[in-house]
């Protein structure tokens, strides 16, 4: 352990972190209890581990530096005696997910940090997300359940843009979609579809009122993504992504605390944030990018939504923040 402290982008690196895992390993905990697929069962349980793995050495750094561990989630958010709520191919997509997420945000904190058992910490969890992602996805198109990005016939030659409209979008006569942005488009309905799953399972098992109303809120607000960026990619003549597969069973026990649910969707917003931000950066048509800052105003109203319930709550833990300066002076 260094005898340097730790800084403000170190200790919210490891306290966001904490919260994330601690909140991944509910939901595997859960899934293996039910899951009955072998093949998935292996990949599933290396979540498991590594997840375990992290959360048990953050912890010790976290005592070691006399900080107090922060409450994250735990099995009191979790009810293992519930019925299965998602067949099992959710739960590889479940995998392929998380990680992909955390592939993401462990790359921007990892960014971040210089404490040598810091850097050596993060790297290895973001090699370790790497390599399930990679392993799921494979898993995934062995068993037909990855949708692949749309193809388009390979460049001959290289071309440089020669007009200022290959911006703009003039309809019956905008330019074709480039790979760039069809990618970003892609993903966009991938992760809408997921999102979309999980609100079909949790509507069924939620009983308060409020929580119900915000996950349906999420519910119509995925669909109405999918639809404009399918619909953009049937104009565009590259089809579009549907997926058939409706994979939440008929339980209406719920498997998980509303707490851990309304912070499951406050993640969400966060990281869709970041990622509809990097589509925005990407996109070199208007139409496009008039959409995207749409999207990113309409996730900050729905994320601000869900934090006035988890403040409500009292569901939202807090990170940990710069004492007062001027009221601790103000105090002599």
């Amino acid at each position: 352990m260094s005898n340097a402290r730790l800084s403000s982008s170190e200790l919210g690196a490891l306290w966001s972190t904490y919260m994330q895992q601690t909140m991944s390993l509910c939901l595997i905990k859960y899934f293996q209890v039910h899951l009955q697929d072998e093949d998935i069962k292996v990949i599933l349980e290396k979540f498991f581990d590594t997840t375990s793995a992290q959360i048990n050495e953050m912890k010790g750094i976290f005592q070691a530096e006399e900080i107090s561990i922060p409450n994250g989630f735990t099995d009191n958010d979790i009810n293992l005696l519930a019925p299965p709520l998602f067949y099992d191919p959710f739960v590889l997509s479940f995998i392929y997910s998380a990680n992909k997420m955390q592939m993401i945000n462990l790359g921007f904190v990892t960014a971040g940090v210089a404490r040598k058992d810091m850097i050596d910490f993060f790297t290895k969890a973001s090699h370790e997300a790497l390599t399930l992602h990679n392993e799921s996805k494979m898993l995934m198109l062995e068993k037909g359940l990855y949708d692949r990005p749309p193809m388009i016939p390979y460049p001959e030659e290289v071309h440089y843009i020669e007009k200022e409209n290959y911006l703009s979008h003039f309809i019956g006569g905008n330019r074709p979609l480039n790979v760039i942005e069809i990618s970003e488009i892609h993903y966009n309905i991938e992760r809408n579809y997921f999102a979309l799953i999980i609100c079909y399972g949790l509507l069924q098992v939620i009983k308060d009122k409020k929580v119900k109303s915000y996950i349906d809120k999420g519910k119509e607000f995925s669909e109405k993504q999918i639809k404009f960026f399918n619909d953009l990619l049937l104009k565009e003549d590259l089809m579009g992504v549907i997926h058939t597969n409706m994979e939440v069973t008929d339980s209406t026990g719920s498997p998980f605390s509303d707490k851990l649910i309304v912070n499951l969707f406050h993640s969400l917003n966060s990281i869709d944030i970041t990622l509809i931000g990097h589509a925005l950066s990407l996109s070199m048509r208007t139409d496009l990018a008039t959409h995207y800052s749409a999207l990113i105003a309409g996730i900050l109203s729905y994320s601000k939504a869900g934090f006035d319930l988890l403040v409500e709550k009292q569901w939202l833990e807090q990170p940990p923040g710069a004492p007062d300066r001027k009221n601790l002076a103000d105090k002599k």
